[in-house]
């Protein structure tokens, strides 16, 4: 390792460890100090992310009363923000929407059923009976297109037709291979069944019942919204997703998605090999009752549904946020003073 990168991780290190420190210090302290009032427990979560200088905007609601919200960097809270790869949660809230209105029979559909004119001539074999739900959980089986494969796969002529033609590495519905191809498959293959773009849906059936702004983003040469990247969303917006999430698909007295597919979401179907997180229907899953989606850079959409709490992080998207680092500081953030709001 450079003595540049050595820096960099030195760094990340110390963030992390201030985190955590500010954290045994509100978790272990005497019982006298356990009894502090909810505003010293605000100032124990704003001192924490002082510590944490990629972070741009912070908001935690419980129940119905707005705790934090706070914006100490980047352009606010009412700015657009690329989520990154929570669009992947996105996509799987999308499809639990297609399945709710009968556009699909089955997550278990495979591919071939759903939307067989997405299947180049030249597929790998077996990928037309990789099914939706091998795509929303990450487990198509397919080369990841993520990683060091992304630019390559971007700079292709048809990125679904490049990411079918991928050779298969593990068997479809096994191990975790993370890979925005696999959820942009699952986005051109709702389009398909829907007869909507992805943005269509996405402004039709989360937009308009949350009452949030949804502007188009990047496409793919044969116009299909890329499925897993690169969506913005105001943070404002990206709290009421995990609203959503919290409160088992309902936002202000009406369903948006059934209550089964939320719950269905929140099941571990595989593990992440970086994180050691639980994966279900596009949302990761912590040990400490966090549903959330995650993207590069720090954001993050976060629920608990047992402690009732909804909370939307964002930061900046330029910077890495991996698992050993600022990432790892984040679920710190909300392992810590946030879970001590509820």
């Amino acid at each position: 390792m450079d003595l540049g990168r050595r820096g960099v991780k030195l760094r990340r290190m110390m963030h992390r460890r201030q985190v955590i420190l500010a954290t045994a210090v509100a978790l272990a302290a005497p019982s006298v100090s356990r009894a502090q009032t909810g505003d010293a427990r605000l100032a124990d979560l704003r001192a924490a992310a002082a510590q944490l200088p990629q972070l741009h905007s912070l908001q935690v609601m419980r129940g119905d009363e707005m705790l934090f919200a706070e914006a100490p960097r980047g352009p606010g809270l009412e700015a657009l923000a690329n989520i990154k790869s929570c669009s992947k949660s996105v996509v799987a809230l999308l499809l639990g929407a297609a399945l709710d209105r009968g556009d699909i029979a089955s997550v278990t559909a495979p591919l071939s059923d759903v939307a067989p004119r997405l299947l180049p001539r030249d597929a790998t074999e077996g990928a037309g009976a990789i099914t939706l739900e091998d795509l929303v959980t990450l487990r198509a089986g397919l080369e990841r297109t993520s990683g060091a494969n992304y630019g390559g796969w971007v700079s292709s002529s048809n990125w679904v037709a490049d990411a079918l033609r991928r050779r298969m590495v593990a068997e479809p519905g096994g191990r975790m291979l993370y890979s925005t191809g696999s959820t942009h498959v699952l986005g051109a293959a709702l389009a398909e069944a829907t007869g909507l773009s992805l943005l269509e849906q996405a402004r039709q059936r989360l937009g308009r019942p949350l009452g949030i702004e949804i502007p188009p983003w990047t496409r793919d040469p044969q116009g299909y919204y890329l499925g897993g990247n690169q969506m913005a969303l105001r943070p404002t917006a990206m709290l009421k997703l995990a609203m959503l999430m919290r409160d088992g698909g309902r936002y202000g007295g009406t369903q948006v998605i059934s209550e089964d597919w939320i719950a269905a979401s929140q099941v571990a179907r595989a593990r992440s090999p970086w994180s050691g997180m639980g994966y279900g229907y596009g949302w990761f899953l912590t040990r400490s009752g966090y549903v959330l989606a995650r993207g590069y850079g720090g954001q993050v959409i976060a629920a608990h549904p047992g402690r009732g709490l909804a909370v939307a992080i964002t930061s900046d998207p330029t910077q890495p946020a991996r698992s050993d680092g600022y990432f790892g500081a984040l679920v710190d953030l909300l392992d810590g003073p946030v879970l001590a709001l509820a």
